[in-house]
């Protein structure tokens, strides 16, 4: 409102209590015994008004639960497992995105995090942690680490920090020389690596918790060893988020779908 609308408004009410509730000197005001009577009961009202008002909002918001993952996990891990998320009226955001989102400041509501952790000024807790092995068509029919003399290599460029696996460091864990490890085609993230090797065009080190679902459909295998550890992935919020049910649910959610899909 305007202070013109705000005046109108307080010289209706002094009309209607029929006396004044300030009395109007020179560039200020000063309440009369009335105003001073009256200030107590209309702010306690006021305050009131706010913290309901804002008890309803915060209620509204958690409604939705934001969930804020990287991009591969999103579409390989969380999109495939969301059938069976099941909230009554919680609806759930996905949030793809590598960037690490504050969640501090209201971004998320709770975050999948790659990394060793911890993770300052929130609770986490691991849900797996990735490992990285070699990945083939079956069709390539690849039973032997010398198999992989006859076969191109395929490379991901990872853009995660760490030292996730490259083709170097899996051959030397496996005791293989000669291997050309640094020659054949480089791709910029899994999904293009993986829907390489899927179509027969090389063997690939990959994560193998972002490959599951061509594992699991067969399409692709990893023939043999060594399996190598990367960082875990962390279930993160803020302490305050942490002990909202609804987040909770989300969690509780995640656990069945990543920590019990390991098991499995």
């Amino acid at each position: 409102m305007t202070p013109t609308a705000v005046s109108h408004q307080v010289r209706l009410l002094e009309e209607w209590l029929g006396q004044p509730l300030f009395l109007r000197l020179v560039r200020r005001v000063v309440l009369t015994k009335a105003g001073e009577t009256l200030l107590p009961t209309l702010q306690g009202g006021f305050d009131a008004f706010e913290r309901t008002l804002a008890d309803i909002r915060q209620h509204d918001r958690r409604k939705a639960v934001t969930l804020t993952a990287p991009v591969l996990f999103t579409a390989r891990r969380l999109i495939p497992a969301l059938a069976d998320f099941q909230a009554g009226d919680l609806d759930l955001r996905l949030h793809a995105s590598d960037a690490v989102v504050d969640l501090n400041g209201g971004g998320a509501d709770l975050a999948v995090r790659y990394g060793a952790g911890p993770f300052s000024g929130l609770v986490s807790e691991p849900l797996v942690s990735e490992r990285f092995g070699v990945v083939s068509s079956p069709r390539l029919r690849l039973t032997r680490v010398d198999d992989l003399f006859s076969v191109p290599l395929l490379h991901i460029d990872w853009r995660r920090a760490g030292d996730d696996p490259d083709w170097k460091r899996w051959a030397t864990e496996a005791g293989l020389s000669g291997l050309a490890v640094e020659k054949g085609a480089r791709f910029s993230d899994d999904t293009h690596a993986l829907a390489a090797a899927t179509a027969g065009r090389g063997a690939a080190i990959a994560a193998l918790e972002l490959a599951r679902p061509e594992l699991e459909a067969g399409l692709l295998v990893n023939p043999f060893g060594p399996i190598l550890q990367g960082q875990p992935y962390h279930l993160a919020a803020t302490p305050e988020a942490w002990e909202d049910e609804r987040v909770q649910t989300v969690a509780s959610w995640l656990r069945q779908a990543i920590i019990g899909a390991a098991a499995d």
